[in-house]
């Protein structure tokens, strides 16, 4: 009864990033938008285990994410599930060519992926006439970076449990 309790909940926090892709798609919350700033979790859940591990969070899953998503907020299909699959693209480079995986080295290679799907969101959104609010992009891109560090963290503890 033990080891089934023990598989049970080792493969429910194999799970857990899925749920809470799907869960940020579907609620539409994204972004973390508080007064002054607002912070992209979409972003950095799909790089993070995109890059860590990428057998348990497949590029269908991060493609029908965005494509929720898109639902969700109204833009034109595929703005959302292009630049999420520019992040996941951007960790499958990274993960390649990194030897030693660390938080220094995930948050500097997340400039790249952050820059990449930003452009493809502004290209997308530019070219099919939605408004866009650049200062409140150019915001958001910056405290989606300043905050990785404390999101990495977080699922640094939730990779160690489904692991042990």
């Amino acid at each position: 009864m033990a080891i089934s309790f023990k598989q049970t909940r080792f493969k429910f926090f194999e799970i857990l990033p899925i749920l809470l892709l799907f869960f940020i798609s579907l609620n539409g919350s994204s972004i973390i938008n508080l007064k002054f700033f607002s912070v992209n979790i979409h972003y950095i859940l799909v790089y993070y285990w995109s890059l860590r591990q990428p057998q348990n969070f497949g590029y269908g899953f991060v493609f029908l994410s965005g494509i929720i998503s898109d639902v969700v907020f109204g833009f034109p299909l595929g703005v959302n599930a292009l630049s999420l699959l520019f992040i996941a693209g951007v960790a499958a480079y990274v993960r390649v060519v990194t030897v030693r995986m660390t938080l220094v080295n995930d948050w500097i290679s997340f400039i790249p992926a952050l820059l990449l799907a930003n452009l493809i969101y502004f290209g997308s959104l530019y070219y099919s006439d939605h408004s866009l609010d650049y200062l409140y992009l150019l915001k958001n891109s910056i405290f989606t970076f300043a905050f990785y560090p404390i999101l990495w963290g977080l699922f640094s503890i939730i990779s160690n449990l489904s692991r042990s």
